[in-house]
């Protein structure tokens, strides 16, 4: 897995070349194998810019013995295959996979990799969207030699004790062998350090049990995010065989009455709705333009960020863990109504996408709260039932964060009570025609009146749209950056003048490509509400927005 920072000391990394040989299998694809860059999505092929269907990525290796490859993302259904042979399969682009060989002779092999965007009756989350669905593989590729175990993933969730912090990790050991592995198993943290015989039988996977006080640790917060080495050591007749390198941050999510305490002190929370895309690049966001998204938002004085609508790269959340930007991830389905709820894989597919993406991302500091089902069908007695399934399992998978969802403005709501903060998606001035004060009061006593009464309210989303370099010197043309501007200043104004809310994301940071059924809603086939465009380009709503977001930072102090 590619991050920030190195994860292996121990684990033999074997290289793998960027450079793949790309071949389509659908018709409007390539017309012959071309050589394309890894991570990338085809839509950045100029023939390639529509293209739904089956892409093969090829590229030869060196390895042998027992071989991990581990894909960040590929979108949206892969089959990963070595000389030919299945080993690995894996639905929805945004959470990473694991593909293992075991026992394979040393010497050059074959990996192959099939990526699919195409929709259908197998696709529950993937569907025509208001974003767009690309193909290929979108994040970064790994290839690891392996012993004959190997430590899968170590998940760590620290909690205060008396007058220091207490970290509780489990960590998951799997024995990849024929042979039983007896094995010691090492959990470091901030000087703190634990061990603990295992034995796993052949084919076995276990997870155990680690618990570190770790002191006087300095605790993570947006202002001094600091972070320390979570380090795992596999031995095995007092040599090590493997490890596992992660980090963490000492801090604490608390909810108390209407407010969401950081480590005791309230979040007055202002950011920005991000997609995990650029113009030149798709899907497959380089780290530099990762790092460039986190600086013009802290231009902005945001300190929050929502990855709408589906986890993001670990890298990103990386950035945001070094950076002190809060983030609130949540995992991927967006607009469902009850009869997509009603799919038969959709519960299947959405709980793997939640799981993956908690289980992968549990260990950054800078997730404050679990998100789900965006605009779904709250409003019926079974999109309810799926919403507090999902509330259940992100509770279960990691207690130490609240749960919530941004539900679309509409009465009849039921999932008010299930959820930890009541989060609501407004848009006064631009699908409505009240005032950002009228729609809030009124919102706000809706969901008192259905069983948020007392619970902390995010406005999750809010805001108007405006197509880079269309003026209208009146201010009144829909679509202008003037006309932006304007709405956009009622609307943060509103919230920030209203005590009952924590907060709010704006929809949205940057103009993204949705798919190509709705171009008739949106201009370009774009949404176009970011305040900088694809190109990263700023509108006149740039200014605006942070001379607001400036005025909030100020006033909660």
């Amino acid at each position: 897995m590619e991050r920030t920072f190195i994860t292996h000391r121990v684990r033999e990394d074997l290289g793998m070349s960027q450079v793949w040989t790309l071949t389509t299998l659908d018709p409007g694809g390539l017309d012959r194998p071309e050589k394309t860059v890894v991570p990338g999505v085809w839509e950045t092929h100029p023939k390639l810019k529509n293209y739904r269907g089956r892409g093969v990525y090829e590229q030869d290796i060196v390895c042998g013995g027992n071989v991990r490859f581990w894909f960040g993302g590929v979108g949206f259904r892969a089959k990963v295959r070595l000389d030919g042979q299945l080993i690995a399969g894996h639905y929805d682009a945004y959470t990473g996979f694991e593909a293992l060989a075991l026992g394979i002779k040393e010497g050059l092999h074959r990996l192959s990799v099939e990526a699919d965007n195409r929709f259908g009756e197998d696709s529950a989350l993937q569907f025509p969207n208001d974003y767009y669905a690309y193909g290929g593989i979108s994040r970064p590729v790994t290839a690891q030699r392996l012993g004959d175990a190997y430590i899968v993933r170590c998940c760590a969730a620290p909690e205060r004790a008396g007058d220091g912090w207490q970290t509780r990790a489990e960590m998951t050991v799997r024995n990849v062998s024929a042979l039983p592995v007896n094995a010691v198993l090492s959990l470091s943290l901030a000087g703190a350090c634990q061990e603990r015989e295992i034995s796993l039988r052949p084919g076995e996977t276990g997870t155990f049990a680690f618990s570190l006080f770790c002191g006087q640790a300095e605790s993570w917060s947006p202002e001094d995010p600091k972070l320390y080495a979570l380090e795992a050591l596999l031995s095995q007749d007092g040599k090590p065989v493997d490890d596992w390198i992660d980090r963490i941050g000492f801090r604490e999510i608390t909810v108390s009455g209407s407010q969401i305490l950081l480590n005791g002190k309230p979040l007055r929370l202002r950011g920005f709705n991000r997609h995990e895309e650029y113009a030149s690049f798709g899907q497959s966001v380089p780290l530099k333009a990762m790092l460039q998204d986190i600086q013009l938002m802290r231009d902005m004085g945001a300190n929050c960020v929502r990855t709408c609508h589906y986890p993001n790269d670990p890298r990103f959340l990386d950035l945001c863990d070094e950076m002190g930007l809060l983030v609130w991830e949540e995992s991927h389905a967006r607009g469902l109504s009850e009869e997509q709820m009603k799919h038969p894989l959709f519960m299947e597919q959405l709980r793997r996408s939640t799981e993956e993406m908690v289980l992968q991302h549990m260990n950054h500091p800078s997730v404050f709260i679990w998100g789900c089902l965006n605009e779904c069908a709250d409003d019926t007695e079974y999109g309810a039932k799926c919403y507090e399934d999902i509330f259940a399992l992100l509770r279960r998978l990691d207690p130490s964060r609240p749960v919530t969802a941004a539900l679309v403005d509409r009465p009849g709501g039921r999932v008010y009570g299930s959820m930890d903060v009541v989060s609501v998606n407004l848009y006064p001035q631009w699908y409505l025609e009240q005032t950002s004060a009228q729609v809030l009061d009124r919102k706000l006593r809706e969901i008192a009146a259905n069983g948020g009464a007392g619970k902390p309210v995010i406005v999750s989303e809010i805001g108007a749209g405006a197509i880079y370099g269309f003026h209208d010197p009146l201010g009144e043309a829909k679509w202008s950056e003037e006309r932006q501007c304007a709405i956009l200043e009622q609307q943060i104004t509103a919230v920030m003048d209203c005590p009952d809310v924590c907060g709010l994301f704006l929809w949205q940071l940057a103009d993204v490509r949705v798919s190509e059924e709705w171009a008739m809603r949106r201009p370009r086939t774009f949404n176009n509400k970011g305040v900088v465009d694809e190109y990263r380009r700023p509108k006149l709503a740039y200014r605006t927005v942070k001379a607001l977001f400036e005025r909030m930072a100020r006033k909660a102090e």
